[in-house]
């Protein structure tokens, strides 16, 4: 059994099979509803039933209180319909965004390498091409665990029959500790996608900035790669922070892209080099190498921001003393048990703040 939901103001219709989610029917039919945690505790995806009725789910009384409920409103990520529905969601979708429809995919892994002394590389052959915007990311389905982890895709969209993906070890981590201790060549895995807003906007003027530490990295290292394949002009610099030169990996590949490309530009950055005689580069924090390549000076940039919530804070933060604003900065936060959060809780949708 389906329902149709309609959706104003747009007057898109969906089909929803029973036991599936607004949010799940919704992606998967390639029709953008705004959405954040996924989740039912953020109110991202907050709508209104006009008509019909729905079950409200999981959503947290936090993000959906009883008088919210009493009006007719549900979140798009927890509500199932029990009806066909009228919906009114608060759209705006990016001019930039391709909305491709998220598909289920096996694949096969055909690669685990050690990129640093806490990060792996994996790399998974898909079953089919997936059409996807560089900077989104997959659910992958751990075998033995319950529910999907999100991460990111640091292949370019043009390497579209594989996936790759950077992969942090987290202190209890039952995911990243499976891929990391379990996970070899020639194992099989489910995942979908692609998901999230954390792309390029192409239509927007600028030069590029892009922020990243630990494992971050993934996202704009696919947003580079697309950009310059595709013969971008816009200059490009990216600021990769890590500890220890130990945990700056993939440095080969963009000052190989550094030589090649006079718009791209590779500033690497050390907090913790105190001991380290032989690093010729930055010392300290990543957005401290920002602030010091440029003088202090972003107005008239984009900056794109991947990594954990400390450094992104921190870019925030001297990014709009430089004179760069919200409509002018774009986020990926890596929430994981390390940082106080379930491993699956990484945000499906990071928004410009």
């Amino acid at each position: 059994m389906s329902y149709q939901v309609t959706i104003e103001p747009t007057g898109e219709q969906i089909e929803v099979e029973e036991g599936q989610t607004i949010l799940q029917a919704a992606l998967r039919q390639g029709v953008w509803l705004p959405f954040a945690c996924g989740h039912g505790t953020c109110a991202t995806c907050k709508l209104q039933v006009l008509e019909g009725e729905v079950d409200v789910g999981a959503a947290s009384p936090f993000a959906l209180m009883d008088m919210e409920r009493d009006e007719g409103k549900v979140l798009a990520c927890c509500a199932i319909p029990q009806s066909d529905l009228v919906i009114e969601a608060d759209i705006d979708v990016d001019p930039d965004f391709a909305g491709h429809a998220v598909q289920d995919y096996r694949a096969e892994v055909v690669a685990v390498d050690d990129l640093s002394p806490t990060i792996k590389g994996l790399r998974l052959k898909l079953d089919r091409p997936m059409e996807f915007q560089a900077g989104q990311y997959i659910n992958l389905q751990i075998p033995g665990i319950d529910g999907t982890r999100a991460f990111s895709l640091a292949n370019p969209p043009s390497r579209a029959d594989e996936v790759e993906l950077h992969v942090r070890l987290v202190e209890g981590g039952q995911a990243t500790g499976f891929i990391h201790n379990e996970l070899k060549v020639g194992d099989a895995l489910e995942l979908s996608g692609p998901y999230g807003q954390f792309f390029v906007r192409g239509s927007q003027p600028g030069d590029l900035i892009f922020i990243a530490g630990g494992s971050g990295l993934s996202s704009p290292q696919s947003m580079i790669l697309d950009l310059l394949e595709q013969g971008d002009t816009r200059r490009m610099t990216l600021f990769q922070g890590a500890r220890t030169r130990a945990e700056l990996y993939n440095r080969e590949l963009f000052e190989r892209l550094a030589e090649q490309h006079e718009n791209f530009t590779y500033v690497p950055s050390l907090s913790q080099a105190a001991d380290d005689s032989e690093w010729t580069g930055f010392r300290g924090y990543v957005h401290d190498a920002a602030k010091q390549h440029f003088d202090g000076r972003f107005a008239g940039s984009k900056a794109y921001l991947c990594g954990p919530p400390p450094m992104i804070d921190a870019a925030i933060t001297a990014l709009m003393q430089g004179r760069l604003f919200e409509r002018d900065i774009f986020m990926e936060r890596f929430l994981t048990a390390a940082d106080g959060a379930d491993e699956s809780t990484r945000s499906a949708l990071f928004k410009r703040i």
